[in-house]
C-alpha cells in the first residue's frame, strides 16, 4: 500500500468515530481487567499550527489495530496544549494497545463528540509509515512513547 492510501485509510478511520467517551476504557465483556497499566505519550508535531489551550492535539488510544480499518472506538484519550505535550492514560485494561494522533487547526474539537475535523493534522505510533505499532504494558506498568507527526497526513 502507498504512503498516500495509508494515510487516506487513516483519515476514513478517524471519520468513523462517532462516541469516544462512552466507550473510554472499557474491557471487551470476556476480558478480565488488569489494574495499573499506564500510558505515557510524547506526541512531537512539526506541522505549522499552533498548539495552545483552545487548538489541542488528541491522542487515541486502541484495544486492536483494526482501527485503520474503522472496526473499533478508543479505549483512552487524552489531549495536549504544547506541540511537544505529553498524554498519559492510566487504568488501561488490555495489551498491546495502538495509538493515533490528531491537531485541531480549528479549535473548536473536544476529542470526545466524534471525528477530527476536516483539515486536522494526522499521526500514527508506528515503526513502518502507515501500520500502527504495538505498545506493550505490563499490568502495574508504565510504557513510555514518543509519536512525532507533521502536516503530511490531514483528515479529508
Amino acid at each position: 500500500m502507498t504512503l498516500k492510501k495509508d494515510r487516506l485509510l487513516f483519515a476514513a478511520c478517524l471519520l468513523g468515530f462517532t462516541s469516544m467517551v462512552a466507550m473510554a476504557q472499557q474491557p471487551k465483556p470476556d476480558e478480565k481487567p488488569a489494574a495499573g497499566r499506564t500510558l505515557k505519550a510524547k506526541m512531537n508535531y512539526t506541522g505549522a499550527g499552533t498548539v495552545d489551550e483552545k487548538h489541542k492535539i488528541f491522542l487515541f488510544v486502541f484495544d486492536t489495530p483494526d482501527f485503520m480499518q474503522g472496526g473499533s472506538m478508543p479505549i483512552g484519550f487524552g489531549s495536549a496544549s504544547a506541540k511537544d505535550g505529553t498524554v498519559t492514560v492510566a487504568d488501561l485494561a488490555v495489551s498491546p494497545v495502538y495509538v493515533a494522533v490528531a491537531f485541531d487547526p480549528t479549535g473548536g474539537h473536544d476529542g470526545q463528540s466524534g471525528p477530527p475535523p476536516s483539515g486536522a493534522s494526522m499521526g500514527l505510533y508506528a515503526k513502518t509509515p502507515g501500520t500502527p505499532e504495538p505498545v506493550k504494558i505490563d499490568a502495574g506498568k508504565t510504557a513510555e512513547i514518543t509519536v512525532a507527526f507533521d502536516d503530511s497526513a490531514k483528515m479529508p
